[in-house]
């Protein structure tokens, strides 16, 4: 009962915080964009880097959740 609890608790805090993170990135990239154009594409790459960096913070929670279950 205890790993089943973990395993939920590990996705669930992995996730919240990338989640909520992504979409603050791309709102302040999608404004920064619109403030100057000229610069759309450095902004876009930038925010990119920081989504994959984000993303890979909640493939970790999954990871160590199915690492959990498989004890069980």
């Amino acid at each position: 009962m205890g790993i089943a609890i973990a395993a939920a608790l590990a996705i669930a805090l992995s996730t919240m915080g990338p989640g909520i993170g992504q979409g603050l990135a791309a709102s302040k990239a999608l404004e920064g964009m619109s403030r100057q154009p000229e610069i759309a594409g450095t902004i876009r790459t930038s925010m990119i880097l920081a989504l994959a960096f984000m993303e890979a913070m909640t493939i970790y929670g999954l990871l160590i959740a199915i690492l959990l279950i498989g004890k069980m």
